[in-house]
């Protein structure tokens, strides 16, 4: 009877939890094998064991590189060298049929540095004014909490993951240090600015306000945690609360990285 694929990467799973693998890398991984099966299914095939060969693999990549960008079709491959990997250690292949597989590496894309003019006036749209005390004022509590997301990547450049992922105890302010969990779960010390340490400061009085305040989280979105997918929407207007002051913040996406950091000798409106 041929084995599923289905099958199989419900054991790969439960692998890579145990290996403690990021939860967004698990999905990486189980995207890209459930696209193969489907691409199978597609044209008349069984998504089963017995189809993961080299020339059906190589076959499955030619035809993603037509539509899709390199960086996509790289990171599909390497999720199936790794399925491929443990499909061997486990006894149910004698060899991984993604070994020799290769495919150009996407082009070097300049990254897109933001001027100083820029970053004042994504900054200024942060500035919401002041709410009323003992009030959570959701306008004000967005725009502090964009103001922070701005610094915190701008002057330690981590990855929007690592930053939703602080929790409250990871930032030092008065030694103006972040604790980050980066990828596999390595742990890295970074700095950050004064004007950073006092945005958060800021940012924390009226944290202590919002609904989901207990969560052990720096940093909150209106159901709680912020997702890695959120930080592009700062700086997006937001509905005022009653009696706010006019909201002067603009569209803008995450920003991008600058090559350095919000110190105090930059531009003194930030």
């Amino acid at each position: 009877m041929a084995i599923r694929l289905e099958d199989l990467l419900a054991s790969f799973r439960r692998h890579l939890r145990a290996a403690v693998q990021a939860p967004r890398t698990i999905e990486l991984y189980s995207q890209s094998v459930r696209h193969f099966g489907r691409w199978l299914t597609d044209r008349g095939r069984e998504p089963v064991l017995d189809e993961l060969t080299r020339h059906v693999i190589s076959a499955w990549l030619a035809e993603l590189a037509e539509t899709c960008e390199p960086s996509t079709v790289g990171t599909r491959l390497r999720s199936m060298r790794r399925f491929c990997r443990w499909l061997v250690t486990e006894g149910e292949l004698e060899k991984a049929p993604t070994d020799g597989i290769e495919i150009p590496g996407p082009p070097d894309k300049p990254v897109p540095i933001l001027t100083d003019t820029e970053i004042a006036a994504l900054l200024k749209a942060c500035a919401i004014g002041r709410g009323r005390p003992g009030v959570f004022d959701r306008a004000v509590f967005l725009g502090r909490r964009d103001e922070v997301v701005l610094r915190l990547l701008l002057d330690t450049g981590v990855r929007v993951s690592e930053l939703c992922g602080l929790e409250m105890t990871d930032v030092d302010l008065d030694r103006e240090l972040a604790y980050v969990t980066g990828k596999g779960s390595r742990p890295r010390v970074v700095p950050f600015g004064a004007r950073t340490a006092q945005a958060v400061d800021r940012y924390l009085r009226v944290r202590a306000l919002h609904p989901y305040a207990r969560s052990t989280r720096l940093l909150l979105g209106q159901r709680g945690p912020m997702t890695p997918t959120a930080p592009a929407t700062c700086c997006t207007p937001a509905p005022r609360s009653p009696g706010s002051p006019t909201s002067t913040r603009t569209g803008s996406g995450t920003p991008s990285p600058t090559g350095g950091s919000l110190e105090e000798d930059r531009s003194a409106t930030w």
